[in-house]
């Protein structure tokens, strides 16, 4: 049986009561990874929280799977009435990003303060 082996590391804190930051810390790719952020999604959209940064200032790499699962949290974001943005991608996650024009339908600051003043 194989092992399934999560290199994404997630750590949330409240930046203010109205807005959450994830920072996400090393790879994500299909599977576990895409997984664990789905499911901090999934136990927190359905309350008063409704904006949220993801920080991805400390991410290395993403595959498509990986940035399907991000416009995923996005959409739920969004249907909840609710607002998503991205803060600190660099180097390959900010190519990926440019390349699959995810930077066209979700707004990307340069770092997680500059993300939080934007949706005080």
């Amino acid at each position: 049986m194989a092992t399934k082996i999560v290199t994404l590391q997630v750590a949330r804190r409240e930046h203010s009561p109205s807005i959450t930051v994830f920072e996400l810390t090393g790879s994500i790719h299909a599977g576990p990874d895409c997984q664990r952020l789905q499911q901090e999604f999934e136990t927190l959209t359905p309350g008063n929280e409704k904006r949220f940064i993801l920080d991805l200032s400390g991410v290395t790499h993403v595959d498509s799977a990986a940035i399907g699962t991000i416009v995923m949290c996005f959409s739920r974001v969004k249907k909840s009435g609710g607002m998503l943005c991205l803060a600190g991608a660099k180097g390959m996650v900010a190519g990926t990003l440019k390349l699959t024009q995810v930077d066209k339908a979700i707004k990307i600051y340069p770092t997680a303060a500059d993300a939080a003043a934007a949706l005080q």
